[in-house]
């Protein structure tokens, strides 16, 4: 890397807008990863940042420990609110701090311009590595940033076209799993609730949903419901049709409690049978227990952080892509038979 400054002389921000010709303001709002600011001048200002070496008030430089080991890696989660994230979290945190290193979080509620915008700030602060949960499709900042040798590995949700290390779920196989389980049951009208398919996940489960059933005509697929109100909304609409659903499977678990939560107004918790995708809190305490495709967060978040430290201290390794197992967890829910009433 080039830098234009002595050693003795550390790059400012009123030089980073000079040489990419933006306003100071407009620097700052990039580098505090700030959206709304167009994705030409943020690479421009990025560039110019990266080739003077500057790195805003020092932090990557103070977070570095003075005996060389790691300073710091940076963490984009969906929502530190979903249980899931937060046992990533947990998980890649404990890997960090055995190894002496800081872990910087942040969410992106799903929100591909709020992903982007917090990924320059990480970019931007030059830490040590990254692990993405990401929600983009379009890849070319991190591309560009591996390119220069920048550790980047995403957990949960794969990134297509971009050679790197992913640490995800097998979704096709939970997938699959929780059909074979419902119609060992007898149930043939099966729905399925899925989240927003702008998230790879959900796009992958909603796919292996419809080839497992493929030869089940009265299935249904619910997709895009982003909220518990839509939840309920659908799960209504769908008991108050002419042939509903006899069992439904949710594909992710805070759609799981919303329709926990609907078959109960309605009276269907013990007539409908339920399995969700990913396991909750509490979920052997309601009666039926909710049946589940277990993910595990822990591993998925272990495995991310470790390979990410094996890069950071400059390992030699070849892009991986390891897939984790799921697991059906019987309680009750998934177990009603067909036609129960």
């Amino acid at each position: 890397m080039t830098r234009m400054f002595p050693n003795s002389s550390r790059p400012t921000m009123r030089d980073v807008a000079r040489a990419s010709g933006v306003a100071i303001k407009t620097v700052s709002r990039v580098m505090n990863g700030e959206p709304n600011v167009a994705s030409a001048t943020a690479e421009r200002v990025l560039r110019a940042a990266d080739e003077m070496g500057y790195v805003m008030h020092q932090q990557a430089s103070d977070l570095r420990r003075r005996d060389g080991g790691v300073g710091a890696i940076g963490l984009l989660l969906s929502s530190v609110g979903n249980a899931f994230d937060s046992h990533l979290h947990r998980a890649v945190e404990r890997v960090a701090n055995d190894h002496g290193m800081m872990t910087l979080a942040a969410s992106t509620e799903d929100d591909p311009d709020v992903e982007l915008a917090r990924l320059r700030g990480f970019v931007a602060r030059r830490l040590d590595g990254l692990i993405v949960l990401t929600v983009r499709e379009d890849h070319s900042l991190l591309a560009r940033e591996l390119e220069r040798g920048w550790p980047v590995v995403f957990a949960d949700r794969p990134a297509p076209g971009v050679d790197c290390d992913s640490v995800t779920s097998d979704n096709a196989g939970g997938v699959r799993a929780a059909v074979q389980h419902v119609r060992g049951y007898g149930h043939t009208r099966i729905a399925f609730l899925s989240n927003l398919q702008v998230i790879s996940t959900s796009r992958e489960r909603t796919a292996c949903f419809r080839e497992a059933t493929r030869d089940l005509p009265d299935c249904t697929v619910t997709t895009d419901l982003g909220d518990e109100a839509a939840v309920i909304a659908a799960i209504e609409r769908l008991m108050g049709s002419d042939a509903p659903p006899t069992a439904i499977l949710s594909g992710r678990n805070d759609i799981t409690i919303a329709t926990v939560r609907a078959l109960q107004r309605l009276g269907l918790e013990r007539s409908v049978a339920l399995v969700g995708f990913d396991d909750i809190p509490l979920a052997d305490l309601v009666r039926p227990g909710i049946t589940v495709i277990a993910q595990d967060p822990d591993a998925l978040g272990e495995l991310a952080a470790t390979r990410l430290i094996a890069r950071v201290r400059g390992e030699s390794l070849s892009p991986e892509q390891v897939v984790v197992p799921t697991r059906l967890i019987v309680r009750g829910s998934g177990e009603i038979t067909a036609g129960r009433s």
